[in-house]
């Protein structure tokens, strides 16, 4: 057999693999002992986590373990009041909040998710080219980004909304072109710090190209501020959202917290306020927990507050 071969290879490639499942294995704890630290450090943040993750895993399973079916309603609930049955009470139709809130949290995770990926990658993409490259086409992207950015997220959101139509995909690229601007700009920043670096020059001496020079070594440098532009973004979109949702401008066919809020849970406030007081907590605690989320990112991953601290 080879393990027992004069040469003793057999028995080097036996130990080179011993080694290896081990540096995995304390590579894997080292990191499960960092996370562990990090969320000692941080527990707001860490609570934060836990509370956006259970949000997601809720949004995916929604349809297992609402226990009503969210759009049909009873006659005899109609306005019932939280109970045992129905932990926070049924609506004018008698449909069950609770399994309407459920299903809202897809709709508004999908949206946000969907339109800060689109506005994030392209803003990036744009701030990144026109950084690196600089000269009239940076003056002339940041000139547009500047009054793109002058306008508020919501109005720019309306104004295409209401030129096209109410749909899940026009709301998503109609949120993105306000993210777009914000997220040029954070890019923008990070790679005129980056590109003046040492690697980078030596890159540039060695003939590198511009695309290997942006993939290999600005990239992996400003994925830290992305980071926490993402997840700060991510608050602001599903308010927008739910903003766009109340006004009747999102898609009429799909539950969301934004719709529940609107003449639905207005019209009743004064005979069931519970109509509007769980969605309102529920956009509340995701918006909540995505900003301290995005807050404890920042402080863990920029260098300078590690240093101050």
């Amino acid at each position: 057999m080879a393990m027992n071969s004069g040469d003793g290879s057999g028995a080097v490639t036996l130990g080179q693999r011993r080694t290896a499942v081990t540096d995995d294995r304390d590579s894997f704890g080292s990191r499960l002992r960092s996370l562990a630290k990090t969320a000692r450090r941080k527990p707001i943040g860490a609570a934060a986590a836990v509370v956006i993750v259970g949000l997601v895993i809720v949004a995916i399973i929604g349809p297992w373990i609402a226990p009503y079916d969210p759009k049909v309603g009873a006659k005899a609930l109609v306005l019932v009041g939280p109970s045992w049955a129905h932990p926070m009470g049924a609506d004018q139709s008698g449909r069950d909040i609770f399994s309407r809130i459920i299903f809202g949290a897809r709709v508004s995770l999908e949206v946000s998710l969907g339109a800060v990926l689109v506005g994030s990658l392209t803003g990036v993409l744009i701030g990144t080219i026109s950084a690196y490259f600089e000269g009239p086409l940076d003056s002339v992207v940041q000139r547009i980004a500047d009054a793109m950015q002058s306008i508020p997220l919501i109005v720019i959101a309306i104004m295409l909304i209401a030129i096209t139509q109410p749909s899940l995909e026009n709301l998503i690229i109609a949120l993105s072109f306000g993210i777009a601007p914000r997220a040029s700009r954070v890019a923008r920043g990070s790679v005129l710090s980056v590109k003046n670096e040492q690697y980078v020059a030596a890159a540039i001496a060695i003939g590198a190209t511009n695309t290997r020079i942006i993939r290999r070594y600005i990239f992996p440098n400003i994925f830290a501020p992305i980071i926490v532009l993402f997840s700060v973004t991510m608050g602001g979109a599903i308010t927008a959202e739910a903003s766009l949702s109340f006004l009747g401008l999102g898609p009429p066919t799909l539950i969301s917290w934004g719709g529940m809020l609107s003449a639905e849970g207005r019209q009743y406030m004064q005979v069931a306020p519970w109509m509007a007081i769980f969605p309102g907590l529920a956009i509340m605690i995701t918006v909540l927990a995505f900003n301290m989320l995005g807050d404890a990112l920042r402080d863990v991953l920029d260098p300078r507050l590690r240093g101050s601290r």
